[in-house]
Parts: C-alpha cells; sequence; structure tokens
C-alpha cells in the first residue's frame, strides 16, 4: 500500500480532488499538510474521488471531512464520491459523530427579525428545558413513594456518605463566608447609620438579614456550586462510563440508587448548614461591632434579642429543604443528561450550577411573596 495522497484535476463539471493510498493516524501530519497546500479556484463545484483509497481509520475519514466542511463553509457545492463499501460505515459514523459532538453554533441577532427569531429559539429551549425538569420531578416523586412504602430500599450507607460530603465538609467554606460577609454587613449597616447617631441598630439588620434571608442563600448558593456541580459531574462520568445502562440492564432504577441518596442527603444537611451559617454570620458581625463601633457583646446579645424572635430564625430555616430538593435534582437531572464526552460533562455541570441558583433565588422570591402575604 502507498502513502496516501491527494491530487486536483479539472473537467468539465468543475474540479475533482482524487485521493488515494493510505489514509491513516500515522501520516496524519503529511496529509494533513498535502491538504493545505492545495491549490483551488475561486469558484465551481469540488468532487472528492476516494476510489483510490486502500486504507482508512477515523483520523483519515476526519481529515477527509475537514477538507469537505471547510470548502462548503465557503459556499462552494462539496460532494464525496467513489467510497469503497467497505470504508463507507466508518466514513457514514465520523460524519455522524462530528455532527452530534458539539451543538450548532448560534448566530447574533443582526435584524429585528433575527432578534425575535433568537428570543423565539431562546424560549422554546428554556420551556424544554423546564418541561424536562418537571418530568424528572415527577419520575422523582413516583420512586420516592415507592421507597417511602418498602423503607428498605432507601440506602441509608449511600444517604450518610453523602450527608458527610455534602454537608461536613462544606462547613469550613460555608463558615468562612459566613463570617466575612457578617463584618461585611455590618460594616455597611453602621456606615449608614452612624450618620443618624443610630449605630445599635446595626445589630437589628444583622440579625433580621442573616436569619431571615442572607445564611440560608449563602449556604444554599455555596452548596449549588460545591456539591450540585458535583452530582452532575459524578453521574456524568458514570453515563460515559456506561455504569448506568449497566443498572438498567440488571433492571435496577438509577433514580432510586443515584438519585435519592443524594436528594435525602442535601435536604437533612443543607437546614444544619443555613444554621451554621446563620451563627458565624452573627458572630462575624458581632466581632466588626465590638471592635469599630464599641459595642459589647452582652449589649450586642441584648439588642439581637429583641429584635429578632423565633419566627425570624425558622423562616430561613423553612426554605432549607426547598432549596436543597432544588439544587438536588437539577445537580442529578442534568447528570444523567449527559453524553459520554468530556465536552458534555462540562457543558451539563455548568448548566447545573446555573439553573441551580437560579431556581434557589425564585423559590427565595416565593416565599417572600408567600410571607408578606400571610404577614410574617
Amino acid at each position: 500500500m502507498a502513502e496516501g495522497w491527494i491530487e486536483a484535476a479539472g473537467d468539465g463539471d468543475g474540479l475533482i480532488l482524487r485521493a488515494g493510498g493510505e489514509w491513516l493516524v500515522g501520516r496524519a501530519a503529511a496529509l494533513s499538510d498535502r491538504l493545505s497546500a492545495l491549490k483551488l479556484p475561486p469558484a465551481g463545484p469540488i468532487r472528492i474521488d476516494l476510489s483510490a483509497v486502500e486504507a482508512l481509520d477515523t483520523t483519515g475519514a476526519w481529515l477527509v471531512l475537514r477538507l469537505k466542511h471547510a470548502l462548503a463553509a465557503r459556499g462552494r457545492d462539496v460532494a464525496i464520491e467513489n467510497v469503497a463499501r467497505e470504508l463507507a460505515p466508518l466514513l457514514r459514523q465520523v460524519e455522524k459523530g462530528a455532527a452530534s459532538e458539539l451543538p450548532a453554533p448560534r448566530r447574533h441577532p443582526e435584524t429585528l427579525a433575527d432578534g425575535l427569531a433568537f428570543v423565539g429559539v431562546a424560549t422554546i429551549e428554556f420551556l424544554h428545558t423546564a418541561e424536562s425538569h418537571l418530568g424528572f420531578f415527577g419520575h422523582v416523586v413516583i420512586v420516592l413513594g415507592r421507597s417511602l412504602l418498602h423503607p428498605a430500599r432507601v440506602r441509608l450507607v449511600s444517604v450518610v456518605a453523602h450527608m458527610q460530603r455534602a454537608g461536613v465538609s462544606a462547613l469550613p467554606i460555608v463558615g468562612l463566608l459566613s463570617f466575612l460577609v457578617g463584618i461585611v454587613t455590618a460594616y455597611q449597616s453602621a456606615g449608614q447609620l452612624r450618620a443618624y447617631g443610630a449605630t445599635i441598630f446595626t445589630v437589628n439588620l444583622l440579625g433580621l438579614g442573616f436569619l431571615r434571608e442572607m445564611g440560608v442563600l449563602l449556604a444554599a448558593i455555596i452548596i449549588a456550586g460545591r456539591s450540585g456541580s458535583a452530582f452532575t459531574a459524578e453521574i456524568g462520568a458514570m453515563v460515559a462510563n456506561q455504569e448506568v445502562d449497566a443498572l438498567r440492564t440488571l433492571a435496577i432504577d438509577p433514580v432510586e440508587v443515584l438519585v435519592l441518596p443524594r436528594i435525602f442527603a442535601l435536604v437533612l444537611t443543607l437546614p444544619l448548614l443555613a444554621f451554621y451559617a446563620n451563627v458565624m454570620g452573627l458572630v462575624g458581625g458581632a466581632i466588626l461591632c465590638w471592635l469599630v463601633l464599641g459595642i459589647p457583646l452582652p449589649l450586642f446579645m441584648e439588642q439581637l434579642q429583641g429584635a429578632v424572635s423565633m419566627w425570624s430564625f425558622w423562616l430561613g430555616i423553612i426554605k432549607a429543604p426547598f432549596f436543597a430538593a432544588a439544587i438536588a435534582l437539577v445537580g442529578c437531572h442534568e447528570g444523567l443528561n449527559v453524553e459520554p464526552s468530556a465536552e458534555s460533562v462540562g457543558r451539563h455541570t455548568m448548566r447545573s450550577v446555573v439553573q441551580s441558583i437560579f431556581l434557589v433565588i425564585i423559590i427565595d422570591a416565593a416565599f417572600s411573596v408567600l410571607f408578606s402575604w400571610l404577614g410574617i
């Protein structure tokens, strides 16, 4: 067999690119140089004749398809002809993989019509995503009901392991960020209240802000970026390695084995993390008030006790299980939707974090409206 080659020849119907020899990975560099050195006319149809190709692997097929797509991108009419019967399936497989590996690039809107079309496509994609998440939620509810009727099906060891990884391991980062945000919040509030001689009410703002909103939101956003993305990456890697397919082959529901333990773990740990975030935020604010405002700790505690009630504490903690369920559902669903490629794992992990934080904010807004309507 001869080394791979390609040459250009003209006829009445346009230009013919005749390829022959071995188009294999070991000759890829030389073939790529030959393709780059081709001198082609600026217009006219082009046919790529593969009748003389003696051997072809995926790299050689990719080189042929790269040439075809590069010429088509310039507006040329390109066709591949005379493919040997034994080589045609490989060429089709590579072309199908190259077309499905990456989503089509989005064209930036240039006119009003393009802008409206862009918005329409984005809206349809959003509705499809919402429909997919809603369907997955229904599936999880069915599996959850089945597991509650048969508690022995719940994998407690897996639940405890995920509680340790998603909860206990997150304590340092949740505590540090809550402590620093507490300091910043107290400092900024004191700067505004000092002008009115009401720096003591910094304690009120800090207590109400952290107990009702900031503590649980900080914990949820950190968990969405930390544990939600980990759920997607872990399950996505299992999908890519066909481990999820193996579970289905054994008649084991992946939702029961992979999803429910993560949901249980996050629902149980996020309220505790929210409580810990509240404490650390108040500690940071108390230290700032003592060092900068001269408010001693006993006075801080007395003012805090008068400013907040048990409802202020519970209104924040009540939200945590709903945040946790949303984060775990989105993270696991995106993981199960991963395709067997590294690019897909990264893309779905990014989508998991963005969608989780979006849902957390939406749920928090819904609770705020509900609490305001109830007058609490």
